[in-house]
């Protein structure tokens, strides 16, 4: 009967900042003009849900810094089909995902037996091999890349449109910010749901024990793919959806040192809650902003404030909020 409470004032929670970043900050960016911040916030959105991905494979106790080569994968996926294709991005979006998942299954089932600092250097790899393989294959045009991708055209259901033209709308980027913050609310519902469920606690005991979790006869390398599956999916659906925002994919579109960024947002949030890719995401993605006015001395700072801060806050920022709460 306890739970009833804590249950209702989180689902509260969420309708309210669901709502005001769906109302309150496009209300507030038109009163200031400030019209740039939507691709800002729209980046950040979609960040978070590849950051998400990796999130979930820290859950199975592993290090995961290829994540970089998903997102790659997907924008690809997205782009070919909708360029050589003619398909509609609105379903390569999921297809995008999906390839990734498929693909992850395959890399997954060698590396996926390695453990710590082996598997960290394998899936670090992976993000260069990604890169590489995109300027070799004809289909992907090398390192010119694809550009010109049309914007999301229209989707309907029975005659009824329910996502418009997004060329024929004044203002494309409300529409791609609007749909990335429904994309994010969608990942990480799904990710709480999957910490909460029993699969989900399942693969928190593989980051405790594997051994223990084998001997009571879990099916560690089943849960160890699935998982990396999962989190591969988020990594493609952020990709594409990225290609589309910026009409263009590129080898470089995702490097390594993104791979190292989605790890790093997992870190500064707090691997041991569910937000806490979004929140390392933000005060990343911000914070390297706002020491832009540092010039040379931008990158110094940074490292040493990333360092300091998971010194002292080991747990991630959200510790500070949630000293006792394992997932949010």
């Amino acid at each position: 009967m306890r739970h009833a409470p804590i249950a209702t004032l989180k689902i509260a929670s969420a309708v309210v900042f669901l709502l005001a970043l769906l109302v309150a900050v496009p209300l507030l960016i038109n009163a200031t003009g400030r019209t740039d911040l939507y691709y800002t916030l729209t980046s950040v959105a979609l960040l978070s849900i590849i950051s998400a991905g990796v999130w979930i494979t820290f859950y199975i106790g592993r290090i995961n810094i290829g994540q970089g080569a998903y997102a790659l994968m997907g924008g690809y996926v997205s782009a070919i089909l909708v360029m050589n294709y003619g398909m509609s991005f609105w379903l390569t979006l999921p297809l995008a995902g999906l390839f990734c998942a498929a693909a992850s299954v395959l890399i997954g089932l060698p590396i996926l037996r390695l453990r710590g600092v082996y598997f960290a250097m394998v899936s670090l790899v992976l993000t260069e091999v990604a890169r590489l393989l995109a300027l070799a294959l004809p289909i992907t045009n090398g390192a010119s890349g694809i550009v010109s991708i049309p914007l999301p055209s229209r989707l309907s259901l029975f005659g009824l449109t329910l996502i418009p033209d997004f060329a024929t709308l004044a203002n494309p980027r409300l529409s791609f910010y609007i749909a990335s913050v429904l994309l994010m609310a969608l990942c990480f519902l799904g990710l709480y749901r999957l910490a909460h469920s029993r699969i989900g606690q399942l693969c928190q005991s593989l980051q405790q024990n594997e051994e223990l979790a084998s001997s009571i006869g879990v099916n560690i390398a089943y849960l160890r793919v699935v998982a990396y599956a999962l989190s591969s999916f988020l990594g493609g659906v952020g990709g594409a959806m990225f290609a589309s925002i910026s009409q263009s994919i590129y080898p470089s579109s995702f490097t390594v040192a993104d791979s190292v960024n989605f790890m790093l947002n997992c870190f500064l949030g707090g691997l041991g809650y569910v937000l806490g890719p979004m929140l390392g995401t933000f005060v990343l993605y911000f914070g390297w902003d706002l020491l832009f006015q540092t010039g040379e001395f931008q990158l110094l700072i940074f490292s040493t404030a990333l360092i300091v801060l998971m010194l002292v806050l080991p747990n991630g920022l959200l510790s500070l909020a949630l000293p006792r709460k394992r997932s949010l």
